[in-house]
């Protein structure tokens, strides 16, 4: 049984991708919604220090950000906000090129902050940055679960290939979440996932020390391609209240109860 303690923390998951635009943000801030719908306490964190855009998909205007809590202008309590869909939210300043790099300050910060908060929530999701730099790398590492957002396209699965091989090798992540985007009929994503995990045991396995337990990617839902999606975001509202009964929006909900059964 776990103790008292462990109960207490929030399990942090980092949501993740080998590239942008394939809807990391709205999949974080749904995701969040659907977590609060079923009870749960829960915190995004936007990662994504430079180019940060939360702010936009949940149509907030913060007067305060993580930039002012790094610069200590504001007490880390000032900078999170309640946002739309019942749960809470950190957000980064964007165009902020100090943070764009691992510096000792960025990492410091972003440890305190998440050992800080973790007792107050049951979830806290990591919205990072894509592609594999030292901060989206580090972000994940401060995660007790990485996601990877992929779509269909070729160069989505590329890109999330070579994530997948750097936290296999790098983090020595053994259990890899995979969300698939945008699918254009069920079980789409089943064959991505079966796709990347043949390519790992072919390329990753074998760079691995010996002994060690392969990498599994897990499957834990897909999304289907659908003009609602688009629709949500230009309004700027979640599509899981926007459209609740939208394929998408039913995806969304059975991805959360795998993460909060």
């Amino acid at each position: 049984m776990s103790d008292t303690s462990e109960l207490q923390r929030a399990r942090v998951l980092a949501i993740t991708s080998g590239k942008g635009g394939v809807g990391k943000t709205f999949l974080a801030a749904n995701l969040a919604a659907a977590l609060a719908k079923r009870g749960r306490r829960v915190l995004v964190l936007d990662a994504d220090l430079g180019l940060a855009n939360l702010d936009v998909v949940l149509n907030l205007f913060p007067k305060v950000t993580l930039h002012d809590v790094f610069t200590g202008k504001v007490q880390l309590e000032d900078a999170i906000l309640h946002a739309p869909g019942g749960f809470s939210v950190l957000l980064a300043g964007s165009g902020l090129v100090e943070y764009s790099r691992l510096t000792p300050e960025v990492r410091e910060q972003l440890l305190r902050i998440i050992e800080t908060l973790a007792p107050r929530f049951d979830h806290i999701l990591l919205d990072t940055g894509a592609g594999i730099s030292d901060v989206v790398l580090y972000a994940v590492s401060l995660a007790d679960d990485v996601l990877v957002l992929a779509t269909p396209e070729p160069t989505s699965m590329t890109d999330a290939y070579a994530t997948i091989k750097v936290l296999a090798t790098q983090q020595q992540r053994r259990v890899i979440q995979l969300v698939v985007n945008q699918v254009g009929r069920i079980g789409e994503g089943r064959t991505i996932r079966g796709q990347l995990q043949l390519v790992v045991d072919k390329f990753v396995v074998p760079m691995l020390a010996e002994g060690s337990a392969s990498p599994v990617i897990e499957l834990i839902g897909e999304v289907p391609l659908d003009p609602g999606v688009r629709e949500a975001v230009q309004q700027r509202r979640l599509l899981v209240e926007l459209q609740p009964g939208s394929a998408p929006a039913q995806a969304i909900h059975a991805i959360a109860a795998k993460i909060a059964p």
